[in-house]
């Protein structure tokens, strides 16, 4: 760490005579001040990069001109439950902080929550399912189906088609083979032709759930010990901003397990077909139903 005493000693080395009050002073005015890191490297740019994000907002601007729902979807971070420190500040009398934890070991007893959200792109509106297990694609499928069930749905009773935007890695993942399975699942249940783009590598941070509505549930718990689960759930269905983003959330104390495994054959099984650019990020699941009544 480069301390103003320790600037001084090397200085004091090279046969300068300062001072560290005067290395703290002199700094400012060759253009220096004390950063902490910020997180801009991304690694190497995928070479279509770009033109995905061009295909994802294009297919999105499609599905809404044409009245379908377009969702973003991913898991917020875990989160400990008890009274444990949250970062951020919250108004409370002068000299009355909010006493908390000293360490933040997890408690047996209460465990994690992991939220997993649905932001609906056209409606400024999400939802957010707690979970209390494992962050699986059963649960992150569990939680769209969710979503339809109490709000898309009644927002749009005449929906054919879903289209699906998430990040490359994860629970939702693009070689998570789960994940697919449970949206074949999930079209052949209600009907849907289910449309999915990931985004490219290294990108998340532009997936629209985490700047429209993740970013607006951290504020709204900050400072705030998340103790119990329905504290986790009452705060997440708080959150509101000037835009209007309107949000619901409900735990989902389902046992999610991990480490399923899915077979080729099972796989084989699936009605599923990529698109001609990039079928692996880009891909469309049909209700096997109507896919065996038109062969």
């Amino acid at each position: 760490s480069k301390s103003h005493d320790k600037l001084a000693d090397a200085l004091q080395k090279q046969g300068h005579a300062i001072s560290a009050s005067s290395v703290k002073r002199l700094l400012p005015t060759l253009g220096y001040s004390r950063q902490s890191n910020r997180k801009a490297d991304e690694g190497s740019k995928h070479p279509d990069r770009n033109a995905q994000f061009e295909y994802i907002n294009a297919k999105a601007i499609a599905a809404q001109a044409a009245g379908q729902p377009v969702i973003s979807v991913d898991t917020k971070k875990k989160e400990l439950i008890g009274n444990y420190k949250n970062g951020g500040s919250d108004y409370r009398p002068k000299g009355d902080p909010q006493r908390v934890k000293v360490h933040d070991f997890e408690d047996k007893k209460l465990g994690k929550v992991v939220p997993y959200g649905v932001y609906d792109v056209g409606a400024n509106a999400g939802w957010v399912s707690v979970g209390i297990t494992s962050d699986t694609a059963q649960f992150a499928v569990a939680s769209i189906r969710r979503w339809l069930d109490v709000m898309g749905r009644e927002r749009y009773p005449k929906a054919r088609e879903l289209t699906i935007t998430a990040d490359g890695g994860g629970s939702n993942g693009t070689r998570v083979r789960l994940w697919k399975v449970e949206l074949q699942k999930l079209a052949d249940e209600t009907g849907l032709v289910l449309h999915v783009h990931h985004y490219p590598p290294g990108t998340s941070k532009w997936n629209k759930i985490e700047h429209r509505l993740f970013c607006h549930i951290t504020q709204t718990w900050r400072g705030r010990p998340l103790v119990d689960r329905m504290a986790v759930v009452e705060l997440i269905a708080a959150t509101t901003t000037k835009a209007g983003l309107k949000v619901a959330s409900a735990l989902d104390t389902a046992n999610y397990q991990k480490g399923i495994k899915v077979s080729n054959a099972e796989m084989k099984t699936l009605a599923i077909q990529g698109d001609a650019f990039h079928p692996e990020w880009n891909y469309t699941l049909r209700p096997r139903s109507a896919v065996n009544r038109s062969s």
